[in-house]
């Protein structure tokens, strides 16, 4: 599989983000860089933690990568989780949190086939 293959599986923007980052090898780089980076990871302990601040950042970070990398599947569940943990609180997070969580294996499992 295609760093492209894994975008449109993902029904993500491969378009955009190729463009931004110039062709498939920057896109495969980053995009590989993504499967290790430790967002998702630090936004599961402030779930885990009840830690709506530590949830936040991470959740924050995480869109801010999505955005970055066109991962647009990805980043509307995001999106809507860093705002249901904007006010501070936990209160109403758990379904958002679970698409995101479901998502996120997608994305990784799509990205890292393309590794090979």
């Amino acid at each position: 599989m295609s760093i492209k293959d894994a975008y449109d599986a993902l029904g993500a923007d491969y378009g955009d983000v190729e463009k931004r980052f110039g062709g498939d090898a920057m896109v495969e780089r980053f995009a590989g860089k993504f499967c290790d980076d430790d967002s998702m990871e630090k936004l599961a302990d402030g779930m885990e933690a009840r830690d709506a601040k530590a949830a936040f950042v991470a959740a924050h970070t995480l869109k801010g990568i999505c955005a970055n990398l066109s991962l647009t599947n990805l980043y509307g569940p995001v999106c809507d989780l860093v705002e249901v943990l904007r006010p501070g609180t936990l209160e109403g997070s758990e379904e958002p949190y679970a698409q995101v969580k479901d998502e996120y294996r997608k994305t990784v499992d799509a990205l890292r086939a393309a590794r090979g």
